[in-house]
């Protein structure tokens, strides 16, 4: 990311980062690694109801929007006004949804009692597990091991399976939910969070038990 941070900033333009599926998973380094903007939601790895979109602006990217020859033509993704909102000037915006604040705070209390690092390891840890486990399967993740994300995992549906079917038996025999694909892996992949207090290792061997029983019907 280092180097995608510096290729971007060399050619006058802002590095914008998703950290949905990272924030409260894995070490997320904004600042470090250069990163100019960054947002992520509150429903996953930090393990609160969705609702909430944590948003951080360095100066670079502030500069840049002050400099703006025209107006931000979206109320809702308007950061100017809403800078405002937050700034000395209070000026109106919208009306903050106080009990996600306060779940957000519960969950962000959860997390520190916890510990980062030991937070990272036990996603780390619980992912590790689930592919090791998916390999015994004879089934393949998507992304090479040394750029998977501990908290999403992507599986190419083996030849002759049907995806919808899989996904329907797990649901209605298991009571787990995992995604298929979107797009152009639409029936071709399968999606399997590990986030949050969900990841755990009861979690991943249910899954996995509950894998095998189903493929080898």
């Amino acid at each position: 990311m280092n180097e995608i941070a510096k290729i971007v900033h060399e050619f006058g333009a802002l590095l914008l980062v998703d950290c949905v599926t990272s924030l409260g998973g894995m070490p997320v380094k904004i600042d470090e690694t250069g990163i100019d903007i960054a947002y992520s939601g509150t429903q996953k790895c930090l393990g609160v109801p969705p609702g909430l979109a944590p948003l951080t602006i360095n100066p670079r990217a502030v500069e840049a929007l002050h400099a703006r020859k025209t107006a931000v033509p979206s109320w809702y993704f308007d950061i100017t006004a809403v800078e405002h909102y937050w700034g000395p000037e209070r000026t109106y915006h919208h009306t903050a949804p106080i009990s996600m604040n306060y779940a957000l705070r519960e969950g962000l209390r959860m997390i520190q009692e916890e510990g980062l690092e030991a937070r990272f390891k036990r996603h780390l840890d619980n992912a590790e597990l689930f592919w090791d486990g998916l390999k015994d399967l004879g089934l393949e993740p998507v992304v090479e091991r040394a750029h998977r994300l501990p908290s999403l995992t992507t599986i190419k549906v083996p030849d002759g399976v049907d995806a919808g079917q899989v996904c329907s038996r797990l649901l209605n025999e298991y009571n787990i939910e995992i995604a298929g694909g979107l797009g152009a892996f639409k029936g071709k992949v399968w999606r399997v969070g590990l986030m949050g207090f969900s990841s755990s290792k009861e979690n991943v061997v249910l899954l996995l038990g509950a894998l095998e029983r189903i493929l080898n019907h």
